[in-house]
């Protein structure tokens, strides 16, 4: 009888999207139910769609079947959340991937956006460009090709500081509520008509007036935080996964509903921008840096990344191909490059002689015979110092860092900067942009002495100044590597380790997680808990009330995957 259904159900499939667009191959399958960094489970069929009618009809379909639901765009979440994680389920796992469905609206003369389930943040630059205007988010190397909407659900952060994380309160989803019906509620500001039909239909089709949208109180980004983060003395970090100031609806919420569309802020483009890459020896200068930008400046930058000499050089080794890649032909073309990158693993690991992840020993070993591609002055500061921060000012802020930096460096040990050069500084920046694909990398070409990965995303209190002594020695001792950098100006910090063959991942990550609890950190910062993390309260709480019979993402933050959290 279960044969029946799931036959029967192909078919409703079939009959909305078409054949073609509906993989029931296991091994077509495993790149979708497979986390780009960890994580991965088993699904029976991956759909789609390519019209938010089709997606809502594909969810009544899920629904009618007793499914549970995954969303996903990109698969580019660190945590595997937009994957099943292990077979344990009740019910038939269906992943619904939105790529398809990347339709963009810029409104009131791009001033804002709505945005659909596949508009990636390459689009969404390039659309904004002519206007003079950016997305929230810089797209960062650990979201190459992410989509709009899957940072808003994920609560990404990014590293723009007078923008905080990514956050609306305006947008347009799908929920089964208690009674097991399922709602399209529009909160999008805009009237699009009754039914969800015709709402689809009207917004698809733009049948409104696009540079005549009302302003909405409802906030479209997080304008408060540049506020929050010049309080410096504060016991709680700037900015967390479950903080509840930022659980809203679609924001934050992690694929528990099935978010069509997002409407969203755009920033004007900044007329001059300066680069300033710092180097020291001792830590204790960038916390006094931190200091004085965020309580004496009245301006901040636009950027304030700190990376410590094991992502320099992670960076400059295992994504050396990445970085020549973008700089040569642009960001625009990492999406081709990776589906490429799918396609060839996908059939040499059909192959059982030929060794898993081909494609990256390869890129590897060409990235290791071509000479040196960073600039000469950063790798000059690499061999004197142990710790950096890339600045990027603009306009106004450009002259109060350089003062800055000047007073603080001047008859300073150990402690200097570089005004970098147009060039210098685009080198810099991307450099800082493609490095979190180094530990991946760094795992697979060390295969033989690595274990797990464990990437930590922490949120350090806000007057926390012993970060760069968060671990004990024993910690580390049990590594085969580690690698970290942070977003510096909001504390939040990316610690990546790769685990010594042999030792016990799970062990160990308790033990690291108790030592963030002592020192009141948070966890995950910005990119969601996925199968990685426990949901605090909280996050548990919002979670339930969004998706009541837990029929989206079951399992998300090692809750129940049960029917009903049963």
């Amino acid at each position: 009888m279960e044969n029946v259904s799931s036959s029967l159900f192909t078919e409703k499939l079939i009959s909305i999207v078409s054949r073609s667009n509906i993989l029931l191959d296991k091994e077509k399958i495993l790149p979708y139910s497979t986390g780009i960094r960890v994580g991965g489970g088993f699904a029976s069929i991956v759909v789609f769609p390519k019209t938010l009618l089709q997606l809502w009809e594909v969810l009544k379909e899920c629904i009618s079947f007793n499914k549970i639901i995954i969303m996903q765009a990109a698969n580019t979440g660190l945590t595997g959340g937009s994957t099943p994680d292990g077979e344990n389920y009740d019910r038939d796992v269906v992943i619904i991937n939105c790529l398809n469905i990347k339709k963009l609206t810029l409104l009131n003369h791009a001033s804002q956006v709505i945005a659909f389930p596949g508009t990636t943040l390459y689009s969404l630059e390039e659309e904004l460009l002519p206007y003079n205007r950016a997305p929230h988010s810089v797209i960062g190397s650990s979201c190459i090709g992410a989509s709009v909407i899957g940072g808003v659900c994920n609560n990404s952060g990014g590293n723009l500081v007078n923008r905080g994380p990514a956050y609306t309160e305006l947008s347009l989803y799908a929920r089964l509520n208690k009674q097991g019906k399922l709602e399209l509620i529009n909160h999008l500001g805009i009237d699009l008509g009754s039914s969800p039909e015709i709402i689809l239909k009207n917004l698809e089709e733009s049948n409104f007036s696009i540079n005549q949208v009302p302003n909405s109180t409802s906030m479209a980004s997080d304008r408060e935080y540049k506020s929050r983060i010049r309080e410096i003395h504060s016991m709680s970090p700037a900015r967390f996964n479950s903080d509840p100031r930022r659980l809203y609806e679609s924001s934050g919420c992690a694929g528990k509903i099935a978010v069509f569309a997002v409407r969203i802020d755009t920033f004007p483009i900044s007329k001059n921008e300066k680069v300033f890459f710092v180097g020291t020896n001792i830590p204790e200068n960038f916390t006094y840096l931190r200091e004085k930008i965020l309580t004496e400046n009245n301006f901040l930058p636009d950027m304030g990344e700190y990376m410590h000499s094991s992502y320099f050089d992670g960076s400059a080794k295992y994504c050396k191909d990445t970085f020549l890649f973008i700089k040569y032909f642009g960001t625009k073309s990492l999406p081709m490059l990776l589906e490429l990158k799918r396609n060839f693993d996908q059939i040499i690991n059909k192959i059982g002689f030929l060794p898993l992840h081909l494609s990256d020993k390869i890129l590897q070993f060409l990235a290791d015979i071509i000479p040196n591609h960073l600039p000469k002055r950063l790798i000059e500061y690499r061999n004197r110092f142990e710790h950096y921060m890339i600045l990027l000012a603009s306009d106004k802020s450009i002259d109060e860092i350089r003062n800055l930096l000047n007073s603080l460096t001047k008859d300073a040990k150990d402690y200097e900067y570089i005004e970098c050069s147009e060039d210098e500084g685009k080198d810099a920046l991307l450099h800082r942009y493609v490095a979190g694909a180094a530990p991946n990398r760094y795992k697979i070409i060390n295969q033989f002495s690595s274990g797990d990965l464990l990437p930590l995303d922490i949120a350090l209190p806000r007057n926390y100044k012993d970060w760069n002594k968060i671990f004990p020695k024993e910690i580390y001792d049990q590594m085969s590597n580690s690698f970290q950098m942070a977003h510096f100006l909001c504390m939040v910090f990316h610690i990546d380790f790769v685990v010594r063959k042999g030792e016990e991942s799970e062990v160990l990550k308790d033990k690291i997680l108790k030592i963030l609890d002592l020192n009141n950190a948070k966890y995950p910062a910005e990119h969601n808990v996925g199968h990685l993390y426990k949901a605090d309260l909280s996050l548990v709480n919002f979670y339930r009330e969004l998706d009541p019979t837990n029929t989206f993402n079951a399992g998300i933050g090692k809750m129940s995957k049960r029917r009903n959290y049963a």
